[in-house]
């Protein structure tokens, strides 16, 4: 199977790392020439187009910062929909919204292809070590096609259902994680204003049912300082309001996630779109005029667990 790779980015670079380090035959492309030389360097080609691609590959991915992205690598004149051809994979492997992913699986129908949303979770940390979790909306035979290769980049692979059934589920767990990162700064500021030490509260917190993933991972370099998680504020706006047109379209009445939002809108207006997503603790570092920094904790988070041969994760009560 001849795969091709489109978006090299924090996550999309990992995961095609993944695929190369697995003996995977990859073509890949990004608009960043610098962002695939490493790639070509380890036995990776580079398409000339995404078009190219889709004539070439028997399975194109798409890993890109939004649905707009996506749409345009699909729809251009050049682009994967103007190669597609009966038989083929398309998986999206980005962040997207349901409606959009199932738009533009209807092209890749149309052109005799089977679309796949199969976006992560788990971090950049996770993706560089194929540890990484992955959902996957589509029929059960395209999945059957697609998991051997989804366990060369991830570990635990869950077929959610049809298409665009992953990119809710996706939305989903990023607003449970961003409204562990509010928390986890309000209750960090909290406890080195009430005098509190921060290694102290942190190991409290891991150790009780306070804890969460995102306490083990991002409450790390919040207080070594570096707030480096490869993840922008702009990228959280995006994915908790993907998260609101789904409610939306539920007719789910939120209460947190607008807030949320308001949070975040409000940390992009100070600091940008491109500032890391952990120093939302800023404004209430700014507020208290205090540093939310302690000794002894990393600058980035590296998953030390070794790399282990993926696996279909199966739901209690369902049968494959």
């Amino acid at each position: 199977m001849k795969v091709g790779f489109i978006g090299l980015g924090n996550v999309g670079g990992k995961l095609a790392g993944s695929l190369l380090r697995n003996n995977v035959d990859l073509m890949i492309r990004d608009l960043d020439p610098a962002a695939a030389q490493p790639l070509v360097e380890k036995g990776a080609t580079f398409a000339d187009s995404p078009k190219a691609m889709a004539q070439a590959c028997d399975v194109v991915i798409t890993c890109l910062p939004s649905p707009a992205a996506s749409a345009a690598v699909m729809e251009a004149d050049d682009g994967i929909l103007a190669g597609m051809t009966p038989g083929k994979i398309w998986a999206e492997m980005s962040t997207t919204d349901e409606a959009e992913v199932k738009r533009l699986g209807d092209k890749v129908k149309a052109a005799g292809g089977e679309p796949v949303d199969c976006p992560v979770s788990g971090g950049c940390h996770r993706a560089a070590t194929g540890n990484i979790a992955i959902f996957a909306g589509c029929e059960r035979d395209t999945f059957e096609r697609m998991l051997p290769l989804l366990t060369k980049m991830g570990r635990r692979i869950l077929h959610t259902g049809e298409l665009g059934s992953a990119s809710i589920l996706k939305v989903a767990t990023n607003f449970l994680a961003t409204a562990n990162l509010i928390t986890l700064a309000e209750a960090l500021t909290t406890m080195k204003q009430a005098g509190m030490d921060l290694g102290t509260t942190y190991e409290a917190f891991k150790i009780s049912s306070g804890n969460s993933f995102v306490h083990e991972t991002e409450s790390q370099i919040i207080l070594n300082g570096s707030r480096d998680i490869n993840f922008t504020m702009g990228l959280v706006s995006k994915d908790i309001g993907l998260f609101q047109e789904v409610a939306d379209r539920a007719g789910v009445p939120l209460e947190m996630n607008p807030v949320m939002i308001d949070i975040f809108k409000d940390g992009e207006k100070r600091y940008g779109p491109d500032e890391h997503s952990p120093n939302i603790i800023k404004r209430l570092e700014e507020a208290c005029n205090v540093s939310v920094t302690a000794p002894g904790f990393p600058a980035e988070i590296v998953d030390d667990e070794p790399e282990e041969p993926g696996y279909e994760v199966v739901p209690a009560g369902r049968t494959v």
